[in-house]
Protein backbone atom coordinates (compact mmCIF):
# COMPACT_ATOMS: atom_id res chain seq x y z
CA UNK A 1 0.00 0.00 0.00
CA UNK A 2 1.54 3.36 -0.99
CA UNK A 3 2.26 6.05 1.55
CA UNK A 4 1.46 9.75 1.36
CA UNK A 5 2.95 12.71 3.17
CA UNK A 6 0.24 15.00 4.45
CA UNK A 7 -0.15 18.44 5.95
CA UNK A 8 -3.42 19.10 7.78
CA UNK A 9 -5.09 21.25 10.42
CA UNK A 10 -6.38 19.78 13.67
CA UNK A 11 -9.55 21.06 15.42
CA UNK A 12 -7.45 23.58 17.36
CA UNK A 13 -6.08 25.07 14.14
CA UNK A 14 -2.54 23.68 14.59
CA UNK A 15 -0.67 22.32 11.59
CA UNK A 16 0.05 18.59 11.68
CA UNK A 17 2.30 16.67 9.28
CA UNK A 18 3.13 13.01 8.84
CA UNK A 19 2.64 9.90 6.75
CA UNK A 20 -0.53 7.99 5.99
CA UNK A 21 -1.01 4.75 4.08
CA UNK A 22 -3.83 4.60 1.58
CA UNK A 23 -4.77 3.25 -1.85
CA UNK A 24 -4.92 6.71 -3.46
CA UNK A 25 -4.82 10.43 -2.51
CA UNK A 26 -8.60 10.68 -2.38
CA UNK A 27 -8.88 7.87 0.14
CA UNK A 28 -6.03 9.41 2.13
CA UNK A 29 -7.94 12.70 2.39
CA UNK A 30 -11.04 10.81 3.54
CA UNK A 31 -8.99 9.07 6.24
CA UNK A 32 -7.66 12.41 7.45
CA UNK A 33 -11.19 13.87 7.64
CA UNK A 34 -12.27 10.81 9.62
CA UNK A 35 -9.54 11.75 12.13
CA UNK A 36 -11.08 15.26 12.39
CA UNK A 37 -8.23 16.76 10.38
CA UNK A 38 -8.57 19.23 7.51
CA UNK A 39 -6.18 18.11 4.74
CA UNK A 40 -4.12 20.87 3.15
CA UNK A 41 -1.64 18.79 1.13
CA UNK A 42 -1.47 15.09 0.37
CA UNK A 43 1.50 14.05 -1.81
CA UNK A 44 2.88 10.60 -2.67
CA UNK A 45 6.41 9.97 -1.47
CA UNK A 46 9.16 7.69 -2.68
CA UNK A 47 10.87 5.03 -0.58
CA UNK A 48 13.81 7.29 0.20
CA UNK A 49 11.50 10.09 1.33
CA UNK A 50 9.46 7.69 3.42
CA UNK A 51 12.62 6.74 5.25
CA UNK A 52 13.02 10.30 6.43
CA UNK A 53 15.15 11.38 3.49
CA UNK A 54 18.23 9.77 4.98
CA UNK A 55 18.86 7.71 1.90
CA UNK A 56 18.15 10.44 -0.61
CA UNK A 57 21.28 12.36 0.28
CA UNK A 58 24.58 11.18 1.67
CA UNK A 59 24.94 14.51 3.45
CA UNK A 60 22.13 13.77 5.87
CA UNK A 61 22.83 11.76 8.97
CA UNK A 62 21.36 8.32 9.49
CA UNK A 63 17.98 7.98 11.16
CA UNK A 64 19.40 5.36 13.55
CA UNK A 65 22.82 5.77 15.10
CA UNK A 66 24.54 2.69 16.51
CA UNK A 67 22.94 2.99 19.95
CA UNK A 68 19.46 3.76 18.62
CA UNK A 69 19.62 0.84 16.18
CA UNK A 70 20.50 -1.59 18.98
CA UNK A 71 17.62 -0.28 21.12
CA UNK A 72 15.16 -0.44 18.22
CA UNK A 73 16.24 -3.98 17.36
CA UNK A 74 15.79 -5.02 20.99
CA UNK A 75 12.30 -3.49 21.03
CA UNK A 76 11.08 -5.20 17.89
CA UNK A 77 12.66 -8.49 19.01
CA UNK A 78 10.72 -8.31 22.28
CA UNK A 79 7.44 -7.57 20.51
CA UNK A 80 7.87 -10.39 17.99
CA UNK A 81 8.97 -12.89 20.66
CA UNK A 82 5.86 -12.05 22.68
CA UNK A 83 3.73 -13.32 19.78
CA UNK A 84 2.80 -9.98 18.20
CA UNK A 85 2.63 -10.10 14.37
CA UNK A 86 5.41 -8.19 12.64
CA UNK A 87 3.01 -5.66 11.10
CA UNK A 88 1.48 -4.83 14.49
CA UNK A 89 4.95 -4.64 16.07
CA UNK A 90 6.04 -2.11 13.45
CA UNK A 91 2.82 -0.16 13.99
CA UNK A 92 3.47 0.01 17.73
CA UNK A 93 7.06 1.17 17.22
CA UNK A 94 5.97 3.79 14.68
CA UNK A 95 3.43 5.19 17.14
CA UNK A 96 5.91 5.22 20.02
CA UNK A 97 8.79 6.81 18.08
CA UNK A 98 9.55 10.30 19.37
CA UNK A 99 11.70 11.35 16.42
CA UNK A 100 9.76 12.26 13.26
CA UNK A 101 12.34 10.68 10.94
CA UNK A 102 12.28 7.42 12.90
CA UNK A 103 8.50 7.41 12.78
CA UNK A 104 8.52 7.85 9.02
CA UNK A 105 11.17 5.17 8.53
CA UNK A 106 9.23 2.59 10.56
CA UNK A 107 6.02 3.59 8.79
CA UNK A 108 7.74 2.92 5.47
CA UNK A 109 8.87 -0.52 6.65
CA UNK A 110 5.33 -1.29 7.80
CA UNK A 111 3.94 -0.23 4.42
CA UNK A 112 6.38 -2.52 2.63
CA UNK A 113 5.44 -5.46 4.87
CA UNK A 114 1.72 -4.76 4.35
CA UNK A 115 2.31 -4.78 0.59
CA UNK A 116 3.60 -8.37 0.83
CA UNK A 117 7.34 -7.89 1.15
CA UNK A 118 9.36 -9.87 3.63
CA UNK A 119 10.94 -7.94 6.49
CA UNK A 120 14.42 -8.40 5.01
CA UNK A 121 13.26 -7.09 1.63
CA UNK A 122 11.63 -4.12 3.35
CA UNK A 123 14.92 -3.37 5.13
CA UNK A 124 16.73 -3.59 1.79
CA UNK A 125 14.82 -0.53 0.56
CA UNK A 126 16.82 1.54 3.07
CA UNK A 127 20.35 0.07 2.76
CA UNK A 128 21.97 3.08 4.41
CA UNK A 129 20.13 2.35 7.65
CA UNK A 130 20.38 -1.45 7.65
CA UNK A 131 23.60 -2.94 6.28
CA UNK A 132 24.00 -6.26 4.53
CA UNK A 133 24.83 -8.17 7.71
CA UNK A 134 21.69 -6.90 9.42
CA UNK A 135 19.52 -7.86 6.46
CA UNK A 136 21.15 -11.30 6.11
CA UNK A 137 20.45 -12.12 9.76
CA UNK A 138 16.84 -11.00 9.44
CA UNK A 139 16.38 -13.03 6.24
CA UNK A 140 17.78 -16.13 7.95
CA UNK A 141 15.43 -15.60 10.89
CA UNK A 142 12.43 -15.34 8.59
CA UNK A 143 13.41 -18.47 6.68
CA UNK A 144 13.88 -20.49 9.89
CA UNK A 145 10.70 -19.17 11.52
CA UNK A 146 12.71 -17.86 14.48
CA UNK A 147 12.68 -14.14 13.67
CA UNK A 148 12.21 -13.06 17.29
CA UNK A 149 15.12 -15.10 18.63
CA UNK A 150 17.37 -14.05 15.76
CA UNK A 151 16.54 -10.37 16.27
CA UNK A 152 17.30 -10.78 19.97
CA UNK A 153 20.75 -12.21 19.14
CA UNK A 154 21.27 -9.42 16.64
CA UNK A 155 20.51 -6.85 19.34
CA UNK A 156 23.04 -8.57 21.63
CA UNK A 157 25.69 -8.33 18.91
CA UNK A 158 24.97 -4.66 18.24
CA UNK A 159 25.15 -3.84 21.95
CA UNK A 160 28.41 -5.75 22.43
CA UNK A 161 29.96 -4.05 19.42
CA UNK A 162 28.85 -0.62 20.67
CA UNK A 163 30.18 -1.37 24.17
CA UNK A 164 33.60 -2.34 22.79
CA UNK A 165 33.78 0.79 20.66
CA UNK A 166 32.71 2.97 23.59
CA UNK A 167 35.38 1.51 25.87
CA UNK A 168 38.11 2.05 23.27
CA UNK A 169 36.99 5.64 22.70
CA UNK A 170 36.80 6.24 26.43
CA UNK A 171 40.32 4.92 26.93
CA UNK A 172 41.67 7.26 24.24
CA UNK A 173 39.62 10.32 25.19
CA UNK A 174 41.56 11.47 28.27
CA UNK A 175 45.04 11.27 26.66
CA UNK A 176 43.69 13.12 23.63
CA UNK A 177 42.25 15.93 25.76
CA UNK A 178 45.47 16.23 27.77
CA UNK A 179 47.52 16.39 24.56
CA UNK A 180 45.37 19.13 23.05
CA UNK A 181 45.42 21.20 26.25
CA UNK A 182 49.19 20.78 26.53
CA UNK A 183 49.78 21.94 22.97
CA UNK A 184 47.55 24.99 23.44
CA UNK A 185 49.26 25.98 26.71
CA UNK A 186 52.76 25.55 25.28
CA UNK A 187 51.95 27.56 22.15
CA UNK A 188 50.50 30.36 24.29
CA UNK A 189 53.54 30.46 26.59
CA UNK A 190 56.04 30.36 23.73
CA UNK A 191 54.32 32.91 21.48
CA UNK A 192 53.16 35.39 24.13
CA UNK A 193 54.72 35.00 27.57
CA UNK A 194 58.33 34.32 26.57
CA UNK A 195 58.65 37.32 24.20
CA UNK A 196 57.02 39.66 26.74
CA UNK A 197 59.50 38.74 29.47
CA UNK A 198 62.56 38.40 27.28
CA UNK A 199 61.98 41.80 25.63
CA UNK A 200 62.93 43.43 28.91
CA UNK A 201 66.47 42.07 28.59
CA UNK A 202 66.80 42.39 24.83
CA UNK A 203 68.48 45.80 24.95
CA UNK A 204 71.14 44.77 27.47
CA UNK A 205 74.82 44.42 26.70
CA UNK A 206 75.05 40.91 28.04
CA UNK A 207 74.07 37.90 25.99
CA UNK A 208 70.95 36.03 26.98
CA UNK A 209 71.22 32.39 28.16
CA UNK A 210 71.21 29.74 25.43
CA UNK A 211 67.88 28.27 26.53
CA UNK A 212 66.25 31.70 26.39
CA UNK A 213 67.66 32.36 22.93
CA UNK A 214 66.33 28.98 21.71
CA UNK A 215 62.88 29.76 23.08
CA UNK A 216 62.95 33.21 21.47
CA UNK A 217 63.87 31.68 18.11
CA UNK A 218 61.03 29.16 18.41
CA UNK A 219 58.66 31.96 19.40
CA UNK A 220 59.75 34.09 16.46
CA UNK A 221 59.26 31.21 14.04
CA UNK A 222 55.78 30.43 15.33
CA UNK A 223 54.70 34.07 15.27
CA UNK A 224 56.03 34.72 11.77
CA UNK A 225 55.50 31.35 10.12
CA UNK A 226 52.86 29.73 12.28
CA UNK A 227 50.22 30.26 9.60
CA UNK A 228 52.44 28.52 7.04
CA UNK A 229 53.04 25.61 9.41
CA UNK A 230 49.28 25.30 10.06
CA UNK A 231 48.60 25.46 6.32
CA UNK A 232 51.19 22.75 5.69
CA UNK A 233 49.60 20.51 8.32
CA UNK A 234 46.12 21.02 6.86
CA UNK A 235 47.44 20.35 3.35
CA UNK A 236 49.19 17.20 4.53
CA UNK A 237 46.02 15.93 6.18
CA UNK A 238 43.99 16.71 3.06
CA UNK A 239 46.50 14.89 0.84
CA UNK A 240 46.49 11.91 3.16
CA UNK A 241 42.69 11.72 3.18
CA UNK A 242 42.63 11.96 -0.61
CA UNK A 243 45.18 9.15 -0.94
CA UNK A 244 43.36 7.12 1.72
CA UNK A 245 40.31 6.98 -0.53
CA UNK A 246 42.39 5.04 -3.06
CA UNK A 247 42.00 1.33 -2.39
CA UNK A 248 45.62 0.38 -3.09
CA UNK A 249 47.01 3.06 -0.74
CA UNK A 250 44.49 2.18 1.96
CA UNK A 251 45.44 -1.51 1.86
CA UNK A 252 49.14 -0.63 2.23
CA UNK A 253 48.45 1.87 5.02
CA UNK A 254 46.20 -0.54 6.92
CA UNK A 255 48.80 -3.30 6.55
CA UNK A 256 51.45 -0.98 7.97
CA UNK A 257 49.14 0.01 10.83
CA UNK A 258 48.83 -3.65 11.84
CA UNK A 259 52.62 -3.83 12.22
CA UNK A 260 52.81 -0.72 14.40
CA UNK A 261 53.76 -1.34 18.05
CA UNK A 262 50.90 -1.35 20.57
CA UNK A 263 48.31 0.12 18.20
CA UNK A 264 48.83 -2.67 15.67
CA UNK A 265 47.92 -5.41 18.14
CA UNK A 266 44.81 -3.56 19.25
CA UNK A 267 43.75 -2.98 15.63
CA UNK A 268 44.17 -6.68 14.87
CA UNK A 269 42.25 -7.62 18.00
CA UNK A 270 39.39 -5.19 17.38
CA UNK A 271 38.89 -6.33 13.79
CA UNK A 272 39.26 -10.01 14.70
CA UNK A 273 36.67 -9.70 17.49
CA UNK A 274 34.25 -7.99 15.13
CA UNK A 275 34.85 -10.60 12.41
CA UNK A 276 34.38 -13.54 14.81
CA UNK A 277 31.29 -12.06 16.45
CA UNK A 278 29.60 -11.33 13.12
CA UNK A 279 30.48 -14.75 11.72
CA UNK A 280 29.17 -16.46 14.88
CA UNK A 281 25.90 -14.53 14.72
CA UNK A 282 25.34 -15.26 11.02
CA UNK A 283 26.24 -18.93 11.33
CA UNK A 284 24.03 -19.29 14.39
CA UNK A 285 21.13 -17.72 12.48
CA UNK A 286 21.45 -20.35 9.76
CA UNK A 287 23.18 -18.29 7.07
CA UNK A 288 25.31 -20.50 4.76
CA UNK A 289 28.97 -20.38 5.78
CA UNK A 290 30.17 -18.90 2.48
CA UNK A 291 27.64 -16.08 2.59
CA UNK A 292 28.35 -15.55 6.30
CA UNK A 293 32.09 -15.33 5.63
CA UNK A 294 31.60 -12.76 2.90
CA UNK A 295 29.29 -10.63 5.02
CA UNK A 296 31.61 -10.85 8.05
CA UNK A 297 34.61 -9.90 5.90
CA UNK A 298 32.83 -6.79 4.63
CA UNK A 299 32.35 -5.55 8.20
CA UNK A 300 36.14 -5.28 8.70
CA UNK A 301 37.33 -1.68 8.63
CA UNK A 302 40.96 -2.72 8.06
CA UNK A 303 41.36 -3.36 4.33
CA UNK A 304 44.37 -5.67 4.76
CA UNK A 305 42.47 -7.95 7.12
CA UNK A 306 39.45 -7.77 4.84
CA UNK A 307 41.59 -9.01 1.97
CA UNK A 308 42.82 -11.89 4.16
CA UNK A 309 39.23 -12.78 5.07
CA UNK A 310 38.24 -12.82 1.40
CA UNK A 311 41.21 -15.10 0.63
CA UNK A 312 40.02 -17.41 3.42
CA UNK A 313 36.58 -17.38 1.80
CA UNK A 314 38.11 -18.58 -1.47
CA UNK A 315 39.90 -21.41 0.34
CA UNK A 316 36.70 -22.50 2.12
CA UNK A 317 34.82 -22.42 -1.17
CA UNK A 318 37.46 -24.75 -2.60
CA UNK A 319 36.91 -27.22 0.25
CA UNK A 320 39.37 -26.19 2.94
CA UNK A 321 38.21 -26.15 6.60
CA UNK A 322 37.51 -22.73 8.06
CA UNK A 323 40.14 -23.22 10.78
CA UNK A 324 42.87 -24.03 8.25
CA UNK A 325 41.93 -21.06 6.08
CA UNK A 326 42.11 -18.69 9.07
CA UNK A 327 45.32 -20.24 10.41
CA UNK A 328 47.03 -19.47 7.10
CA UNK A 329 46.32 -15.75 7.62
CA UNK A 330 48.79 -14.54 10.23
CA UNK A 331 47.04 -11.22 10.73
CA UNK A 332 44.23 -13.05 12.51
CA UNK A 333 45.17 -14.23 16.03
CA UNK A 334 45.84 -17.93 16.46
CA UNK A 335 43.10 -18.04 19.11
CA UNK A 336 40.47 -17.50 16.42
CA UNK A 337 41.71 -20.44 14.31
CA UNK A 338 41.93 -22.64 17.41
CA UNK A 339 38.32 -21.98 18.44
CA UNK A 340 37.16 -22.41 14.83
CA UNK A 341 38.84 -25.83 14.76
CA UNK A 342 37.17 -26.83 18.03
CA UNK A 343 33.83 -25.65 16.67
CA UNK A 344 34.20 -27.68 13.48
CA UNK A 345 35.21 -30.78 15.43
CA UNK A 346 32.35 -30.55 17.93
CA UNK A 347 29.69 -29.21 15.56
CA UNK A 348 29.32 -26.03 17.64
CA UNK A 349 31.02 -23.52 15.36
CA UNK A 350 28.79 -20.49 16.22
CA UNK A 351 29.27 -21.05 19.97
CA UNK A 352 33.05 -21.40 19.68
CA UNK A 353 33.34 -18.38 17.41
CA UNK A 354 31.33 -16.33 19.90
CA UNK A 355 33.68 -17.41 22.70
CA UNK A 356 36.65 -16.42 20.57
CA UNK A 357 35.11 -13.02 19.91
CA UNK A 358 34.51 -12.52 23.65
CA UNK A 359 38.06 -13.45 24.62
CA UNK A 360 39.64 -11.33 21.90
CA UNK A 361 37.48 -8.28 22.70
CA UNK A 362 38.28 -8.65 26.41
CA UNK A 363 42.00 -8.69 25.58
CA UNK A 364 41.61 -5.59 23.40
CA UNK A 365 39.84 -3.74 26.21
CA UNK A 366 42.55 -4.76 28.69
CA UNK A 367 45.31 -3.52 26.39
CA UNK A 368 43.49 -0.26 25.68
CA UNK A 369 42.97 0.46 29.38
CA UNK A 370 46.59 -0.45 30.16
CA UNK A 371 47.86 1.82 27.39
CA UNK A 372 45.67 4.70 28.58
CA UNK A 373 46.88 4.14 32.15
CA UNK A 374 50.49 4.50 30.99
CA UNK A 375 49.86 7.43 28.67
CA UNK A 376 48.04 9.59 31.20
CA UNK A 377 50.96 10.11 33.65
CA UNK A 378 53.45 10.11 30.77
CA UNK A 379 51.66 12.99 29.04
CA UNK A 380 51.47 14.90 32.31
CA UNK A 381 55.23 14.43 32.84
CA UNK A 382 56.02 15.55 29.27
CA UNK A 383 53.78 18.58 29.66
CA UNK A 384 55.45 19.41 32.99
CA UNK A 385 58.93 19.19 31.42
CA UNK A 386 57.97 21.49 28.56
CA UNK A 387 56.48 24.05 30.93
CA UNK A 388 59.57 23.79 33.15
CA UNK A 389 61.83 24.55 30.17
CA UNK A 390 59.74 27.59 29.30
CA UNK A 391 59.79 28.82 32.89
CA UNK A 392 63.56 28.34 33.05
CA UNK A 393 63.94 30.29 29.81
CA UNK A 394 62.08 33.16 31.47
CA UNK A 395 63.78 32.97 34.89
CA UNK A 396 67.37 32.48 33.75
CA UNK A 397 67.79 36.09 32.49
CA UNK A 398 66.38 37.36 35.80
CA UNK A 399 68.81 35.21 37.79
CA UNK A 400 71.65 36.30 35.52
CA UNK A 401 70.70 39.97 35.99
CA UNK A 402 70.87 39.56 39.78
CA UNK A 403 74.37 38.13 39.37
CA UNK A 404 75.41 41.14 37.29
CA UNK A 405 74.08 43.56 39.88
CA UNK A 406 76.05 41.86 42.66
Amino acid sequence: MPAYRFEALDPAGRTKTGLIESDNPRTARAQLRAQQLVPLQVNPVSAGEEAGGANASGLRRKVFNATALAIWTRQIAGLVMSGLPLERALTALAEEAEDQRQRELVAHLRAEVNAGSSFARALATTPREFDEVYRAVVAAGEQSGQLGNVLDKLADDLEERQALRAKLIGAALYPAIVSVVAVVIVIFLVTYVVPQVASVFAGGKHALPVLTQVMLNISSFLRNWGWALLLAIISGVALFLTAYRQEAFRVRFDAGLLNAPLIGRMARGYNSARFAGTLAMLAGAGVPILKALQAAAETLSNRAMRADAMDALVQVREGAPLASALAAKKRFPGLLAMFARLGEQTGQLPTMLQRAALQISTEVQRRAIALATILEPLLIVVMGLMVMLIVLAVLMPIIQMNTWVK
